[in-house]
């Protein structure tokens, strides 16, 4: 189990090193970009299958308890060490960053974004994973910074060498934001290890901030909060992820809104609660605003791009969609209550199962219509996606409604555990304020499944145009060497603006095989989870009741 844990963490960053190295004369083929991006399968795999090994020998009767722990000294002046361990709260996060990861890296095989050498990419992404799987391993307050920071770099250069419009301005802005939020919150994360005289976040957790003043507690919670909210992202600080996900490449687009969201949250539930419980209770009730607050502008600013007429581009509606989402995380996490941080962690995990599978099904629209524009889209030149390419359009509704939270997928449980939590707050916190927030962040629900419906009916229903057959050549899938086929018969690019209606329409690819190869996991753990949340909330709970009880059982 210790070498297994390991071997998740180290494995990715030993591919990344590999990957920029020259192949094996036996291992070239034909095209030494797709033996780059077999290695990326191989490796991602690789990390997969060991993610689910250490999963069945997880000993599931005692999830609180950390497990596959190794603790070794690496700067004994600053009592720094190289801890590692797992329990019930960083497992499924564990294994969801391996999972998208292989995913990712699957769906890159045979539709790489359009930018420099393959090397580079593949390298970049196992570094990304790397970085992500040991944020949510480690146990040491300075490593993981260290962990926290590793994604930064890979994720600015997918974003400006790989992204589409605007990719410069984007990468920049994503970069300049989460840097000046981790400076913070270094300092920090400082406070809290030269004031209790340990960075081991398994100590700080027992010791539960009795070790440490209020007033120290306040300080630390307010500069790692900050930090961690950029990362999330809380409003009003989100104002990165819109741009950064309409510019990212389909891949990045999925990571982002899947693993890295995730680390902010985490940030909040391994540390923030146990370590400072007195000054989490301070600012407990204004990050439950922000929250709300970002539910609703989420959600407003959702409808507004799914207007008619309103030129918004799908990908940044579903980045907008995240900032709600993500508020519903926060919410959970703010009434310091074990059902509430359990709806928040849920809601965690299903945000990267269907956020991940709507950024997929965005990318493949994107790489159809040759644009995200929801009036194009929704207009003469693509109205009824169900009848040009109905398994695309069926899994763009499934996965709409699994995001508005319907009962029986995956949405619905974390958003209702985290109102009930609102309901009842912890001991101290205004009962009348929470239940304020608990309204609007169910009114933000109502919202949420307005706009989601919204665009299900402009993309997916209406009339459906009359369009030609494709000779053989067009409907033929994308091969691991050959190209995309055309959105047009002639192999012109789909115009980007919607004009008057063509006689005839080519109808578009439906889902191909790799496309379904990549797909079905994610659909497939959005049904599971939503029918059966025992197997999450088992794992979550007790770690959730151990960590708020100060390390005691």
């Amino acid at each position: 189990m210790q070498f297994l844990l390991a071997f998740i963490v180290v494995a990715p960053l030993l591919g990344a090193v590999a990957a920029l190295l020259p192949a094996p004369p036996g291992l070239r083929g034909k095209n030494p970009d797709q033996a780059v991006l077999r290695h990326g399968v191989t490796v991602t795999g690789a990390v997969l299958v060991a993610a689910i090994v250490l999963a069945v020998g997880f000993d599931h009767d005692h999830p609180a308890t950390m497990q596959a722990t190794t603790d070794i000294s690496w700067i004994p002046a600053l009592d720094v060490r190289i801890h590692l361990g797992i329990d019930g709260i960083s497992l499924p996060l564990l294994l969801l960053t391996a999972l998208l990861t292989f995913l990712c890296a699957l769906y890159s095989y045979f539709k790489l974004p359009a930018g420099p050498s393959p090397k580079a990419f593949v390298a970049l992404v196992l570094v990304l994973e790397s970085g992500t799987l040991a944020t949510f391993a480690v146990l040491d307050l300075l490593l993981f910074f260290l962990a926290f920071e590793m994604v930064l770099i890979p994720m600015y250069f997918l974003i400006a060498r790989w992204g589409g419009g605007q990719r410069q301005a984007a990468a920049w802005k994503f970069i300049l934001y989460t840097l000046l939020g981790s400076v913070v919150m270094l300092l920090g994360l400082l406070l809290i290890g030269l004031k209790s005289g340990t960075f081991d976040m398994v100590a700080l957790a027992t010791d539960n901030g009795r070790g440490l003043t209020t007033s120290v507690q306040v300080i630390a919670v307010l500069a790692i909060g900050v930090g961690l909210a950029v990362k999330t992202p809380m409003w009003p600080l989100h104002s990165w992820l819109p741009d950064a996900h309409t510019a990212a490449p389909t891949v990045g687009s999925v990571l982002l809104a899947g693993v890295l969201l995730k680390m902010g949250t985490y940030g909040f539930v391994r540390i923030l609660l146990p370590v400072a419980p007195d000054g989490m209770r301070t600012f407990a009730p204004y990050l439950a605003a922000f929250a709300v607050v970002g539910i609703v502008y989420g959600s407003l600013a959702c409808l507004a791009l799914a207007r008619t007429g309103a030129k918004g581009d799908l990908k940044r509606l579903i980045a907008y969609s995240s900032v709600g989402h993500m508020g519903f995380v926060l919410l959970g996490i703010a009434t310091m209550t074990p059902t509430g941080v359990n709806g928040a962690l849920f809601a965690n995990i299903a945000h990267g199962l269907i956020t991940g599978l709507l950024f997929f099904l965005v990318g493949a629209i994107k790489d159809r219509y040759g644009t995200a524009d929801l009036d194009t889209l929704a207009g003469a030149t693509g109205a009824a996606l169900y009848g040009r390419a109905p398994r695309l359009g069926a899994l763009l509704a499934f996965a709409a409604i699994a995001s508005l939270g319907l009962p029986g997928l995956a949405g619905f449980w974390g958003e209702m555990l985290t109102l009930f939590g609102a309901y009842s707050p912890a001991e101290g916190l205004s009962r009348p304020a929470f239940r304020t927030f608990m309204a609007i962040g169910a009114f933000g629900t109502l919202l949420t499944a307005a706009y989601m419906l919204i665009v299900v009916r402009r993309v997916c229903m209406g009339e459906h145009p009359p369009h030609s057959r494709l000779s053989p050549d067009d409907r033929a899938p994308r091969t691991a060497d050959g190209p995309e086929p055309s959105a047009t018969p002639d192999g012109s690019e789909p115009s980007a603006t919607a004009g008057a209606r063509p006689a005839t329409t080519p109808q578009l690819a439906d889902i191909r095989t790799y496309e379904a190869v990549a797909w079905t996991p994610l659909a497939a753990l959005t049904v599971l989870a939503g029918l059966w949340p025992a197997v999450l909330l088992g794992l979550t709970d007790p770690a959730v009741q151990q960590l708020l009880a100060g390390g005691k059982s």
